[in-house]
């Protein structure tokens, strides 16, 4: 009996030597995860200052309008201002280019133009010169928007001569709305002259420019 009972304390004290190194096994497995659940919870506490999980959403703030006075513009009335704008200073533009067009004729041709207009005051008819002058038409786009003329004058006699010529433009109703004279002096047998019969009515109507008078003298 004494026997028997020492060999089963025997094995009972192998059996509990065997299970505590396992049981410390398992503990030691059990550290880590129960210290990752500690630190969730406290990442997780009430206040959320130390939320740093990857699914935290950072929701945007609405605009603030305290400072916006007035209607905000709708983006109809936007386009409107802006095509309103660029017309405005389109017409500035071509404003600015007809007149610098215009101040580019020469203060010569402007005398010369008076003096083709006191020649032809006593020229009966038509004059004696219209077989030697002729029109051709300038681009706007090189006038600034103006309706101008080249009026060649070409000597075609065997002397030396002046010419004063009257253009008239015409509404499309025939009516003479304006008139300008040019003139070119001395010109010698074959020499051609190019002054330029400007008007400074507005683009509309159109008019049409012709030759009135035309005087050698």
């Amino acid at each position: 009996m004494d026997t028997h009972r020492t060999r089963t304390t025997s094995r009972r004290g192998d059996t509990a030597g065997r299970r505590r190194p396992a049981l410390a096994t398992v503990a030691m497995a059990l550290v880590p995860v129960l210290g990752m659940t500690a630190l969730a919870a406290c990442g997780s506490d009430g206040d959320g200052d130390g939320d740093t999980s990857p699914s935290a959403t950072v929701r945007p703030s609405a605009p603030a309008t305290a400072s916006f006075t007035g209607p905000v513009p709708s983006a109809l009335e936007s386009l409107a201002a802006s095509a309103k704008a660029s017309v405005s200073a389109a017409a500035s533009s071509a404003s600015a280019r007809a007149s610098e067009f215009e101040a580019s004729v020469s203060a010569e041709v402007a005398r010369a133009g008076t003096a083709a207009e006191k020649e032809l005051k006593d020229v009966d008819g038509r004059g004696n010169a219209t077989a030697d002058v002729s029109l051709t038409g300038k681009p706007r786009a090189e006038t600034g928007g103006l309706l101008a003329v080249v009026v060649n004058i070409t000597n075609r006699s065997d002397d030396t001569a002046s010419y004063a010529v009257q253009v008239d433009f015409h509404a499309p109703d025939g009516k003479v709305v304006e008139t300008r004279y040019v003139g070119a002096e001395d010109l010698a047998p074959g020499e051609r002259a190019l002054p330029l019969a400007i008007s400074r009515k507005p683009p509309e109507p159109q008019l049409t420019a012709k030759i009135a008078k035309a005087q050698r003298y």
